[in-house]
C-alpha cells in the first residue's frame, strides 16, 4: 500500500486560507490577518507568512505596503489566463503518457466514476476534487517530475474551484467528457495530445 502524503504544517495553513477564500469566509477585496490565522491555527506567524507568500505567487492574494494582505478580485479574464498554459503542459503530458495509458487508465476511471455521481448530484465540490485528481493522474502518468512540479504550481485546484464557484461556470457533462479521454487513450488515439489540450481550453472560463 502506498503510505498517505502528510502534508506540512505551511501545507495546512495554505489548505485553510484557500478554502476560506472560495467558501467565501474572505471575500474578494477583503484583508487576511497573518495573526489572526496564526492565533486561531495556534501556530506561529512564519508558516502562515510562508503560505501567504505561496498563494501571493498564485495571484490569489495580494500584498501592499502598509495595507497588509487581501484576497485579489479575480476576474474571469485573470482564471482565464493559466489556462491555455496548462492546456500545454497536459497536451505534453498525454502524448509522454499515452503509451502507458492505452495499456491501464485504472489511475483515471475512479474519478470518472465519482465525476458522474457528483453530475447527479449537483455536488461541485466533487466536481472540482475529481477533475482535478483526473488531470493530475494524467499529469502524474508522464513520469516526469518537472512536468508534474510546473503543473501543480499553477495552482490548478484553486482556480478551477473558483471558475465553478465564483464564476458561475457550468459545465454539465463533466464525467462524460473525461470518459471520452479515457477511452481515447484506451483506443490509442494519435492525435490524443490536441484532444486533452482542447479539452482543457473548453474548460475556461470567459471574460
Amino acid at each position: 500500500m502506498t503510505p498517505p502524503v502528510v502534508q506540512s504544517l505551511r501545507e495546512q495553513i495554505r489548505a485553510h486560507i484557500v478554502e476560506g477564500i472560495v467558501s467565501g469566509r474572505w471575500k474578494p477585496g477583503e484583508r487576511i490577518v497573518e495573526r489572526g490565522i496564526a492565533t486561531e491555527l495556534q501556530v506561529s506567524q512564519t508558516p502562515v507568512r510562508e503560505a501567504l507568500r505561496e498563494l501571493e505567487s498564485l495571484r490569489l492574494i495580494e500584498s501592499a505596503p502598509n495595507k497588509g494582505v487581501r484576497v485579489r478580485n479575480l476576474t474571469a479574464a485573470d482564471l482565464e489566463e493559466s489556462y491555455p498554459v496548462r492546456a500545454g503542459l497536459e497536451q505534453i503530458a498525454a502524448e509522454l503518457a499515452a503509451a502507458q495509458l492505452a495499456e491501464d487508465c485504472s489511475a483515471l476511471t475512479p474519478h470518472v466514476t465519482a465525476l458522474y455521481a457528483a453530475d447527479h448530484a449537483g455536488d461541485s465540490a466533487g466536481q472540482v476534487r475529481h477533475t482535478v485528481a483526473f488531470h493530475r493522474e494524467l499529469v502524474r502518468a508522464a513520469d516526469n517530475a518537472v512536468l508534474l512540479h510546473t503543473w501543480e504550481g499553477l495552482g490548478i485546484e484553486v482556480f478551477t474551484a473558483l471558475s465553478i464557484r465564483w464564476l458561475g461556470t457550468v459545465q454539465q457533462s463533466y464525467a462524460e467528457e473525461h470518459e471520452a479521454l479515457v477511452e481515447a487513450f484506451l483506443r490509442r488515439d494519435p492525435d490524443i495530445g490536441l484532444l486533452v489540450k482542447a479539452h482543457v481550453l473548453g474548460c475556461a472560463p470567459h471574460a
